[in-house]
């Protein structure tokens, strides 16, 4: 546990000490390797309150694979999970004045997701969500969504091959507030009067690794188009729904410059603060069906 606490260096010859923990304060410790057996760099450990359930500590771990934290004394559970590894989550508790060490956290490959089928696929909208975050003031944040889509998903026998097309009804998006949604529709941000669509069409599918795929693309909006990069991790592919029918999904995600689409709109605070933020955080959460004589209608 020396080497996330730093030591205390004496004179020459004398021992290092570990600094004195805070009163009160318990640690938590582990060592994380890979399928080999090997230092797993990087793997993400989130502990959360065993009460609470709330998230105490989030934290990834250093090049030897070994996490330590401090934390007031309680019941955790503490995740383990890193790209193309099976998660590990286990339960712990930590008193005061004493470590608990959780010892070698070994993680697995996990199963390998069947790719989508090739063919058409058609997006189901009652599960699928296309969400933004925008910053707002300098500090807080603004969610918001589009409420109406619709596209189209080919997957080729090779799936570097596949297409995706989403076109957005611009007038759609909703922030819930009306006063902003209105101001959000209006020629300062998206003219949906003279814009009414958002259009996105695929050119890439680039596999990354494990699950982690790039759909590189071009984004039409506010009349400009520019190449876009999605950063999409694939959730696999089931039976189940309105008539247990084949369907995939995939999370997707990319980062928008207001500026690249000449949505400009400039308000300022007294300090020099800009109400909204240069850049746009996109999100789409994609659930399609696979199309064929039984596909069935998604509800209203």
């Amino acid at each position: 546990m020396t080497f996330l606490f730093g030591r205390k260096h004496k004179k020459a010859g004398s021992a290092a000490q570990l600094p004195t923990l805070p009163r009160g304060a318990g640690v938590l410790s582990c060592e994380v390797v890979d399928p080999m057996g090997m230092p797993l760099h990087g793997a993400t450990i989130t502990v959360t309150d065993g009460v609470t359930r709330s998230v105490t500590v989030t934290s990834t771990t250093d090049p030897f694979g070994r996490f330590v934290t401090m934390l007031p004394p309680g019941e955790y559970t503490v995740l383990v999970t890193a790209d193309t590894l099976e998660p590990v989550r286990m339960t712990c508790a930590v008193a005061a004045g004493s470590g608990h060490d959780l010892g070698q956290i070994r993680l697995e490959p996990s199963p390998v997701k069947d790719l989508p089928l090739p063919g058409s696929w058609v997006f189901d909208p009652p599960h699928t969500a296309i969400r933004f975050v925008a910053q707002h003031v300098g500090m807080a944040h603004v969610h918001g969504r589009f409420t109406r889509f619709d596209g189209d998903i080919k997957i080729g026998e090779d799936m570097g091959d596949s297409y995706v097309e989403v076109s957005i009804d611009a007038a759609s998006i909703t922030t819930g507030n009306r006063t902003r949604d209105n101001h959000l529709r209006s020629p300062d941000f998206l003219d949906v009067a003279k814009y009414p669509d958002i259009h996105f069409a695929s050119e890439s599918f680039v596999h990354r690794h494990g699950a982690k795929w790039t759909v590189q693309g071009v984004l039409t909006m506010h009349g400009v188009s520019r190449s876009v990069q999605l950063d999409t991790t694939y959730l696999g592919m089931v039976n189940g729904g309105y008539g247990q029918e084949l369907r995939c999904a995939a999370l997707a995600t990319s980062e928008l410059h207001r500026d690249d689409f000449t949505l400009n709109w400039r308000s300022m605070l007294a300090r020099g603060i800009a109400v909204v933020g240069p850049r746009i955080k996109l999100e789409l959460d994609l659930q399609a069906m696979f199309q064929g004589p039984d596909t069935p209608t998604p509800p209203q």
